[in-house]
């Protein structure tokens, strides 16, 4: 069984028992860590797509190392202009396990009590909302009635080029 898991912006082919360098992820060494954006996965059966990810299924690793990756070296340079430019960067990488690909508990908590009670206080707030916003229209109605309204300017005819006067002919000369 393998899988296409989305993590750091990149996406890898992963199948179980694989290890493998990803951006870094949050976490110590031997943590688990759960991969829940699988684009894909395949078995013996065939192969299921998301859209765009698979509902329900997840990838376990487990965490071997924080790591950094090799230093790349960026050298910029404009010749005949004195501009030389060296910067270095070395990527943090996390070294992952692949252990289980598979259904998981993507499962959403349940809303708590204070959530219902904090939906039903702002229901009440809402209610008493629109008294105070009938109110205002009422006066902005009145600030219109009170400035005139401007006419608009009429159209001025666009300008048509004078027509060629067609050339003599024989018989009017």
């Amino acid at each position: 069984m393998f899988a296409v898991v989305k993590t750091g912006g990149k996406q890898y082919k992963v199948a179980k028992d694989d290890i493998l360098k990803v951006e870094k992820l949050e976490g110590e060494a031997g943590s688990k860590v759960t991969l829940d954006e699988v684009l894909l996965v395949g078995d013996d059966k065939g192969v299921q797509v998301g859209s765009p990810t698979v509902a329900g299924t997840v990838v376990t690793a487990e965490i071997l190392e924080q790591t950094r990756g090799d230093k790349v070296i960026i050298f910029k340079k404009k010749r005949r202009h004195n501009y030389r430019r060296k910067k270095g960067h070395r990527q943090e990488l996390t070294v992952l396990k692949v252990l289980e690909i598979g259904k998981g508990g993507a499962k959403k908590a349940a809303p708590k009590k204070a959530d219902k009670a904090e939906k039903a206080e702002s229901a009440k707030a809402e209610d008493s909302k629109p008294a105070a916003k009938k109110a205002a229209p009422k006066k902005a109605a009145a600030a219109e009635k009170k400035t005139p309204a401007k006419k608009a300017a009429p159209k001025k005819a666009a300008a048509t080029k004078a027509t060629k006067k067609s050339p003599k002919t024989t018989e009017e000369k």
